[in-house]
């Protein structure tokens, strides 16, 4: 009797299981067939996407001009400071502040009336001094002439003579303090020891100025120097690359041209006559100095301009644009096509980059091909359509 119910419910488990089973195969082969459906898809749809468009450029050679950039101040090329050389009243301002002035020139007058009594002092005390010397020669004379014939002792003889050399001192003493007063006579007529831009005035007509003081400053200005400070790192590798055969210089460099704050460009050109061979430890550079022709005076002292020195060059040089280089693990790349536009990218040594431009050591050849732009659209091995190419 109870053997029945217990036959019934065991086939009902079975057919539980054998639907469960069902559901499950079922959904396995459903999700099985979506799957591949949708790599069928993406296939199709990768087969579809068109390769990445880029511009290319053609690797060559060339020399490349190099322009090294300062910050540099002017100048003057010879700069005189006016000094009154006596003390007195200023009697006489002869020139126009801040005008050129020519070499000579007087620019003030200083009281002359007391230097000139000394003059007149100095000169009346050489007469009398001439005098007193022209009677001790009589003298001398005279007794030369007794103690020859042992006319008189040689007591007389030694104190006519010294006293006639005494007197001829006197006169050198007198002539000098004289020509001392002619000096100082000739210097209340204070001039221009150079040509130049004058300065501003530091005493004016009626002041007492002392001797030494600044009476104003006068600045050539038909040349001007511009100094300018290298960094020692720089100088140091521009100076391995020129050991290394990398850095030339051109006939007749190297030059310094000028621009102002302004971005002005001078139209004239300098020459470096001074650069130091020590780094200076305030500033970790090597001060430099270029000489400029000023006529004109187009610069003046003290200006703040920007330095360029030319007429280096790298010769025969492979040059890249920045902008086709990747950057990784401190490591330079480019992508390289070959002539199915397949990318490959290679590894580079850059030089130096100036301006945008990278200087290629090693890594590329004269005549391949390589991305200019789109470089982050490229991945290795793949193909690119080139901007332009049928």
């Amino acid at each position: 009797m109870q053997s029945e119910p217990q036959n019934a419910e065991s086939k009902k488990y079975i057919v539980y299981v054998i639907i469960a089973f069902i559901i499950i195969a079922a959904a396995a082969g459903w999700w099985y067939f979506k799957n591949e459906e949708k790599k069928k898809a993406a296939a199709a749809a990768a087969a579809m996407v068109p390769p990445p468009v880029v511009s290319e450029m053609t690797v060559k050679r060339s020399n490349m001009p190099i322009t090294m950039e300062y910050t540099g101040q002017t100048a003057g090329f010879k700069q005189a400071e006016l000094r009154a050389q006596v003390g007195g009243i200023i009697k006489k301002k002869s020139y126009k502040e801040g005008m050129p002035v020519k070499a000579g020139q007087v620019m003030f007058v200083i009281d002359q009336a007391p230097y000139r009594a000394a003059v007149n002092r100095n000169y009346a005390s050489l007469k009398q001094s001439e005098v007193q010397m022209n009677l001790m020669k009589s003298d001398y004379d005279r007794a030369s002439a007794l103690y020859k014939k042992n006319a008189v002792s040689k007591a007389d003889f030694d104190t006519a003579e010294s006293n006639f050399k005494a007197s001829k001192s006197a006169v050198d003493a007198a002539r000098a303090a004289l020509r001392q007063s002619q000096i100082d006579l000739e210097w209340t007529t204070v001039r221009a020891p150079i040509a130049g831009l004058s300065g501003k005035e530091n005493y004016s007509v009626g002041n007492l100025i002392e001797a030494g003081g600044l009476l104003t400053t006068i600045v050539q200005s038909d040349k001007v120097y511009v100094d300018f400070a290298i960094p020692a790192d720089t100088y140091r590798k521009s100076k391995q690359l020129a050991e290394q055969g990398f850095l030339k210089t051109e006939e007749g460099g190297p030059y310094v041209e000028l621009a102002l704050g302004d971005g002005t460009k001078i139209d004239k050109k300098g020459k470096i006559d001074f650069q130091n061979q020590f780094v200076t430890p305030q500033t970790a550079s090597i001060n430099a100095r270029a000489v400029f022709d000023n006529k004109g005076n187009s610069l003046y002292s003290g200006q703040f301009v920007r330095v360029y020195v030319k007429g280096y060059y790298v010769p025969n040089i492979i040059q890249v644009p920045l902008k086709a280089i990747l950057q990784a693990s401190e490591k330079s790349f480019v992508y390289k096509l070959n002539d199915e536009n397949t990318a490959e990218k290679v590894e580079i040594t850059i030089l130096r980059t100036i301006d945008n431009t990278c200087l290629v050591g090693k890594g590329l050849e004269e005549g391949e091909r390589i991305v200019l732009d789109g470089v982050g659209k490229v991945r290795p091995g793949e193909k690119v359509a080139v901007e332009g190419a049928k």
